[in-house]
């Protein structure tokens, strides 16, 4: 038995119950059904089995939609759009495209009824390897096994004229050669570089979307790299390639320079997390423009604060949702602080390790410490600590009322009390409501007692003293 027949059965067994099921559907009306696309591609690649699955058939639009009345669909394209618990199913029917006035759509579409024709339409020769069916055989008219075998990116027809149709395919391509351990073609190389001003067309809501995918995909370390590398970064995110050859203390950074330590952040952050992987992307974005050689060694004071304040505007820029932007910008903030954890008073400290965003700087330091250093013992017992926290109290320890019970009269004059005494219980471990009012009547009395003085003392003033002007 020839290999592609064996790589052929071993395909058609991990075909999902759904996915054949639909298809036996639009065989019963008459069609032909293949699977293409990414679960194809990653099966070919390393056997990997895929959650979404894309179909192309050669029904007609107005034959396919009746058979999938519970799908969302694109007449216009002859798409519909099958979500399930276990994945979506798309289906395409196959089709030609012409002309894309908008960067972003074809302005003509005819359908047809060859894979062959249809393949012409899309991006990479990867993504054009089609398995039938019905007979359990490849198609593959653009050489995208071969492809695959020599682990090339190689894009379908001239990569100038198809990246100009639609430049996300300029994103798209950073991608799937990061994601599938692919090298760049030549010819789409120097397309990339001619043609990366072009993705200035492109919606925010598009940039942030693949950048996202490709951040917490596969290979996203690499996938940073190569947007730098072929001078896209310096479109859509000029403030990551100054981070490139800025040199770092080496007792802290034995990785080397400021970018390549970013990158393997990026590889150690939590996969699927867009906090963890924009958080990796932009928390040093601040230490080229504050890189001091100092007497001891190199510093960056204070960048911190400034990657905070820049990530705030990139992600501003690429119109990212309000939780995702503040989380990354207090992680960002915070990267260095959460190293004093240990040093903390106990009460401030407990605040931080009940506070729902504190994973995200656990899970942010890890992937830190492992992209340098590697001395994860921070990391270790703040995990520790998390671990054995004792369930919260159901409300403070003392609110405004147990102020004004003890004699203080509303005003600013509680909370500044209630502030006090949150301070005495930051350094203590665990304190009760007990505990805390014993203090709260210490700081309360003493309060009174100040106010008192102040109303007995006479004023000296002459009557009418007006006070002299500075």
């Amino acid at each position: 038995m020839r290999a592609s027949d064996i790589d052929a059965a071993a395909f058609a067994a991990k075909i999902p119950d759904r996915v054949a099921a639909l298809a036996a559907r639009l065989a019963a009306a008459g069609g032909r059904t293949w699977v293409v696309g990414g679960a194809v591609r990653d099966h070919l690649r390393n056997g990997a089995t895929s959650g979404d699955w894309d179909l192309a058939t050669d029904l007609p639009p107005q034959e396919l939609l009746p058979l999938v009345p519970d799908a969302a669909a694109d007449a216009r394209l002859g798409a519909v759009h099958w979500p399930s618990a276990a994945g979506e199913v798309a289906v395409h029917v196959l089709r030609a495209e012409d002309r894309y006035q908008d960067r972003r759509r074809p302005s003509e579409v005819r359908f047809v009824r060859d894979p062959a024709v249809d393949a012409q339409r899309r991006d990479f020769t990867v993504n054009a390897i089609y398995f039938d069916l019905a007979r359990a055989e490849w198609v593959d008219p653009c050489g995208g096994r071969a492809d695959l075998a020599a682990r090339k990116l190689r894009m379908i027809g001239d990569p100038q004229t198809r990246l100009a149709e639609d430049p996300l395919r300029l994103l798209r391509a950073i991608r799937f050669a990061a994601s599938a351990e692919l090298e760049l073609d030549e010819a789409l190389v120097e397309a990339l570089a001619a043609r990366a001003e072009l993705a200035r067309s492109l919606s925010a809501y598009r940039v942030f979307g693949e950048l996202t995918r490709a951040f917490t995909g596969p290979g996203r370390g690499r996938a940073l790299r190569l947007l730098v590398d072929t001078g896209l970064a310096a479109v859509v995110l000029p403030e990551v390639p100054p981070m490139d050859g800025v040199p770092q203390p080496p007792e802290y950074h034995p990785e080397g320079d400021v970018l390549t330590h970013v990158c393997l952040v990026l590889d150690h952050a939590c996969p699927d997390d867009p906090v963890q992987a924009w958080a990796a992307v932009l928390h040093d974005v601040g230490k080229p423009p504050t890189f001091e050689r100092a007497a001891d060694r190199i510093r960056f004071s204070g960048h911190d604060t400034l990657s905070a304040e820049m990530a705030d505007d990139v992600l501003r820029r690429l119109g990212a949702a309000n939780e995702l932007r503040e989380t990354v910008v207090e992680v960002c903030r915070d990267h260095i602080r959460i190293a004093s954890l240990p040093q903390m008073k106990p009460g401030k400290r407990e605040r931080w390790l009940r506070d729902p965003r504190f994973l995200a700087h656990l899970e942010f330091h890890r992937a830190d410490c492992e992209a340098s250093h590697g001395d994860l013992r921070i990391y270790q017992a703040a995990a520790a600590m998390l671990r054995d926290l004792p369930p919260p109290p159901a409300e403070p320890l003392c609110r405004g009322r147990d102020v004004m019970a003890l004699g203080l009269p509303a005003g600013p004059m509680v909370g500044k009390v209630l502030r006090e005494l949150q301070s005495r219980l930051d350094a203590m471990e665990h304190p009760d409501r007990e505990t805390a009012l014993s203090i709260l009547g210490t700081l309360v009395e003493k309060r009174i007692k100040t106010r008192s003085r102040d109303v007995d003392q006479p004023d000296s003033r002459p009557e009418g003293h007006v006070p002299e002007r500075p």
